[in-house]
């Protein structure tokens, strides 16, 4: 009998226990799922600041506490980033003749703005700015449409619509270098120009890029190489290749192209992001794989994720329209579609990419974008490789 009673006393306890550790269980699961909650509702908050409401950011350079932007239409900007305050050069502020400009560069000394009328020259100490005329290539040759500093060699190259110049800075002496292959005048025109580390510069023209060996003289022939949509590179499509933008991630190249095609010549500039493993091998995001269109303006790289700011050519109205941001997977080549709602930016088109290590600055056709990339960019509208965006 007192053996029934210690058994049921003994079940009792081991039902109560039983329900205390169900009880606690559902607290902590309760508690999970709140955290959840939490974390998603922090992720899911996009850190971004939009400067210079308006204006069109063409390109944007950094130099210890400030950054210089250059727009179309509204000259260039400085910005201190201690003081959080913004000084203008413009015609309107009477500083410059100009407010038409698409690339800048900056050292220690001097500050370099190209547009349509030629190189202009920020003096540091006098903060005057004075302007370069190029004799060579006509009306365009002084179409600035790619500035690149190198410290390493204190030089500043120039992509001109006509030839690629060579400053010297300390000597101020320029050579202008006539890149032009087999009478193609297009490989004379310098897009874009990036350093691949301190041994290599890369200029993308309108048909193809050039690559120079920065530790042998640049009148040597043997220190420059071309690519070119044909023996196999760029998966040789299109009648040609011009070169909008280039990026360097690990061993691959990525090139972003411009998109120039009409009913009469659908082929001529078919557009996409290519990459390259600088041996032979080649691939292609495109449309297909979930982009808006097959125009480039720009490429940038946080991490995973390179950026990249794409655009259609319509060819009945001959203009570029703006088709939003997104961003690829560099591992996996997913491509993320941006909620630009998220961003609040009255603009779908994106020019230039600068990252200071913290955040993402972002050109846009109506303002610059200060875009803090602490949380994940998962957080952003995903639209998947088969998408059409």
């Amino acid at each position: 009998m007192l053996g029934t009673v210690h058994s049921l006393q003994k079940r009792k306890v081991i039902k109560i226990n039983s329900s205390v550790t169900n009880l606690f269980k559902r607290i902590l699961f309760f508690f999970f799922i709140l955290l959840v909650l939490q974390i998603n509702t922090v992720s899911a908050q996009v850190e971004s600041e939009i400067f210079l409401e308006g204006a069109s950011v063409t390109d944007i350079a950094k130099e210890s506490d400030y950054l210089w932007v250059v727009t179309y239409g509204q000259g260039v900007y400085r910005y201190s980033i201690k003081d959080q305050k913004w000084s203008n050069y413009s015609t309107k502020t009477g500083s410059i003749d100009t407010d038409l400009f698409y690339t800048i560069a900056v050292n220690k000394d001097y500050v370099w703005a190209g547009g349509t009328e030629g190189l202009y020259i920020l003096n540091k100490k006098t903060q005057k700015w004075s302007k370069r005329k190029f004799a060579q290539g006509g009306q365009y040759g002084n179409w600035i449409r790619a500035l690149k500093y190198d410290a390493a060699h204190n030089v500043l190259w120039i992509g001109r619509f006509r030839n690629v110049t060579r400053l010297d800075v300390k000597r101020r002496r320029y050579v202008d270098i006539d890149r032009t292959q087999e009478k193609d005048q297009k490989s004379n025109d310098i897009k874009t120009i990036s350093f691949d580390g301190d041994s290599l510069v890369w200029l993308g023209s309108e048909s193809g890029v050039h690559v120079l060996e920065l530790n042998k003289n640049y009148n040597d022939k043997s220190a420059w190489r071309y690519i070119t949509n044909k023996d196999r590179g760029f998966m040789n499509e299109g009648e040609t290749v011009s070169i909008s933008s280039i990026l360097f991630e690990g061993n691959n190249i990525w090139f972003g192209t411009d998109e120039f095609t009409s009913s009469k010549d659908p082929g001529f500039n078919v557009g996409g992001i290519y990459i390259y493993d600088r041996k032979l091998n080649w691939q292609k995001i495109s449309q297909i794989d979930g982009l808006a269109d097959n125009g480039i303006y720009a490429l940038g790289r946080t991490g995973n994720y390179i950026w990249a700011g794409v655009y259609s050519f319509e060819s009945k109205d001959n203009i570029e329209r703006g088709r939003g941001l997104f961003l690829i997977n560099r591992n996996t080549l997913e491509v993320t579609k941006v909620d630009l709602d998220e961003l609040k930016v009255a603009s779908s088109s994106f020019q230039s990419f600068l990252f200071d290590g913290k955040n993402m600055w972002v050109g846009s056709g109506a303002g610059l974008l200060k875009i803090s990339i602490s949380n994940p960019l998962a957080k952003w509208q995903f639209k998947g490789r088969s998408s059409q965006g």
